[in-house]
């Protein structure tokens, strides 16, 4: 397993919560967000694994999977990208206060979508984390095909090539997949998640 979101994201169920896992009332969100290809939903679906195993209530919202659903009905239009990161957000608020720790994977790449994730969350709540990987290094790894399609025009609004991307002026963590093996990527993530959900 690498950071190719392809594996991840094909096979991805956001997982049901099993009998006997344990609950957090003021659980918490943590948002990934990066460049398409950066290792978000891998990043995810790691560590939801991992807090599943040890019995933590935790729930998984991934982007693309949201807009299978929940936002199938939405474009990429900057409107569009807005009221998709708002969904995801009230989805979120609802399973934190249900007392589930929340990982979403967005790509999110607007600082002001972001900042409207984070009210509606709630300040004390709301993680922001900036999964970083550079431009070529996401164009070279391409899991789904988008940046070749991209780069010859076939998609419109695509993040880092049609449509900016607003890097986190002060994200609670950085990870950066493209210099960082994924088992420390992982290792890193879950570290931070832990150190600030363990009093709950």
């Amino acid at each position: 397993m690498d950071f190719d979101d392809s594996d991840a994201v094909r096979g991805a169920q956001i997982p049901k919560v099993a009998r006997g896992f344990q609950l957090h009332p003021g659980a918490r969100t943590f948002w990934l967000t990066g460049l398409s290809g950066a290792g978000k939903s891998t990043l995810a679906s790691g560590v939801i694994t991992s807090l599943r195993e040890d019995g933590v209530g935790a729930y998984s919202l991934d982007g693309d999977i949201m807009r299978s659903g929940l936002c199938k009905d939405l474009g990429f239009s900057p409107e569009a990208r807005s009221e998709n990161i708002r969904r995801i957000a009230e989805v979120a608020k609802l399973l934190n206060h249900a007392g589930l720790i929340v990982i979403v994977a967005a790509i999110s790449p607007l600082e002001s979508d972001r900042a409207q994730a984070r009210s509606i969350v709630g300040e004390d709540r709301f993680f922001e984390i900036y999964v970083k990987a550079d431009l070529n290094t996401c164009i070279g790894r391409d899991p789904k095909g988008l940046y070749a399609r991209a780069l010859k025009g076939e998609i419109s609004n695509f993040t880092g090539i049609s449509a900016a991307y607003d890097p986190p002026k002060a994200p609670a963590l950085v990870i950066e997949t493209g210099k960082t093996s994924l088992i420390d990527s992982l290792a890193q993530f879950k570290s931070f998640l832990m150190s600030h959900t363990a009093n709950l």
